[in-house]
């Protein structure tokens, strides 16, 4: 419920989220963000640039040497709690 409120889907706060979506459109959001990833837009354009930069710079140097694009993602390591942990909280 927290990175629905957080992206504005059905409201900005946990109780308007709460109370403007359904448990069913709550369980679809969740599997829509378990196909598609998260609903955070600044860590996706993180894991896009990070990708994107990785491959410019593995074309460029031997396969021992290349880097994997979570070095270059510092907010990946973060605990996120999932839909479901939120739900039953």
């Amino acid at each position: 419920m927290f990175e629905l409120a957080l992206a504005g889907i059905g409201g900005n706060t946990i109780h308007q989220v709460k109370s403007n979506l359904t448990m069913i459109e709550i369980k679809q959001w969740a599997e829509y963000r378990s196909r598609r990833g998260s609903l955070n837009i600044g860590r996706r354009i993180e894991q896009a640039a990070a990708n994107i930069m990785s491959f410019g710079y593995n074309v460029k140097v031997k396969a021992e040497d290349w880097i994997d694009p979570l070095t270059l993602m510092p907010h990946e390591d973060d605990v996120e709690i999932g839909f479901e942990d939120q739900i039953s909280g």
